[in-house]
C-alpha cells in the first residue's frame, strides 16, 4: 500500500479525498469514479468520461476500419484475445497498434 490516509465518513456517506491525492489523479469537482467493494475495504477507481465529440470521432475512426461500434464491444467482451493479436502483428510490421 502506498501510503494510507485517514478521512471521516459524514452525513450521507460521503467522504473528502486528500487534496494531494486529488492533484496526483487528476480528480477535479464533479469527476467521476467506481466505487468498488475489495477484500480489504473500499476501492475507488478514476473514471473517465467520453465527449460527444470524442464518441462521434471514435465512430468515424471505426468507421474507416470497417467496424461499427457493436464489434468494438465484442472484442472488449472477448477479452480483446483477437485484437490483442491484431496489434501484435501490426507492431511486428511497423504499423501503429
Amino acid at each position: 500500500m502506498k501510503g494510507r490516509k485517514l478521512v471521516r465518513v459524514q452525513e450521507k456517506g460521503q467522504v473528502t479525498l486528500p487534496a494531494d491525492l486529488r492533484r496526483k489523479l487528476g480528480l477535479k469537482k464533479g469527476d467521476l469514479v467506481a466505487v468498488e467493494e475489495a477484500d480489504e475495504g473500499i476501492l475507488i477507481i478514476p473514471q473517465e468520461v467520453l465527449t460527444m465529440r470524442e464518441l462521434d470521432r471514435l465512430g468515424e475512426a471505426l468507421k474507416k476500419r470497417g467496424l461499427s461500434l457493436g464489434n468494438l464491444i465484442d472484442l472488449i467482451e472477448s477479452g480483446g484475445d483477437e485484437a490483442e493479436q491484431a496489434s501484435s502483428k501490426r507492431k511486428k510490421r511497423g504499423m501503429r497498434p
